[in-house]
C-alpha cells in the first residue's frame, strides 16, 4: 500500500509526528506551505491564527499539485487553531479531493480538546475510511521520544 503524509506544521510539533510516520511508513510527504507567513510566536501567533480561522481564510499554496489518486492510506495532520485545523487545509480541500482512501489523523496543541478539530476533519474527508486518529501536546516540548514512541504503536495497531 502507498501511503502519504499531509500536513502544516507552525511550530515544528506536527513536523515532528509526520516525519516519525513517514520514516516508519516509508511514505510520501506532502507539507503545506503557505505564500503567506503567520507568525508563531506570542500573542500574534493566536491573534493571526484566530482571525484567519474565524474568516475561513484559503492562503495561496506554494507546493505543486500532486496526484492524490496513486495513494491508499493517508496520514493528515496539523495544529489546532481556534479549535480546528489550521487554514491551509481549508486551501487544500478546496483544491482536492479525496474519495475513498484510509486516513489516519494526527493534531497537535496547547490542552484543550481536540474533538472538534477531529469533528470537522471527518466532515471534509465524507467518503473516506477514517482508521484512526490521535492527539499530542506540544510533542516537542512534552517527552518528545515519548511522543515519537506513542505514534509509532499508534501507526502499528491502525
Amino acid at each position: 500500500m502507498k501511503s502519504l503524509v499531509i500536513y502544516y506544521s507552525l511550530e515544528g510539533n506536527t513536523k515532528l509526528i509526520a516525519d516519525t510516520i513517514k520514516n516508519e511508513l516509508n511514505s510520501d510527504v506532502l507539507e503545506l506551505r503557505t505564500k503567506k507567513q503567520y507568525p508563531n510566536k506570542g500573542f500574534k501567533k493566536y491573534l493571526w491564527g484566530g482571525k484567519s480561522v474565524i474568516l475561513k481564510e484559503k492562503p495561496k499554496l506554494l507546493n505543486k499539485y500532486i496526484d492524490i489518486s496513486i495513494y491508499d492510506k493517508i496520514f493528515i495532520g496539523t495544529p489546532i487553531w481556534a479549535g480546528t485545523y489550521a487554514v491551509p487545509f481549508n486551501t487544500f480541500f478546496n483544491e482536492y479531493k479525496i474519495k475513498n482512501k484510509e486516513i489516519g489523523l494526527f493534531v497537535c496543541h496547547a490542552g484543550g480538546r481536540s474533538n472538534k478539530c477531529f469533528d470537522n476533519l471527518k466532515k471534509q474527508l465524507k467518503g473516506n475510511k477514517i482508521i484512526g486518529e490521535i492527539e499530542y501536546i506540544e510533542p516537542l516540548k512534552n517527552n518528545k521520544e515519548e511522543n515519537i514512541n506513542k505514534t509509532i504503536n499508534w501507526i502499528k495497531n491502525l
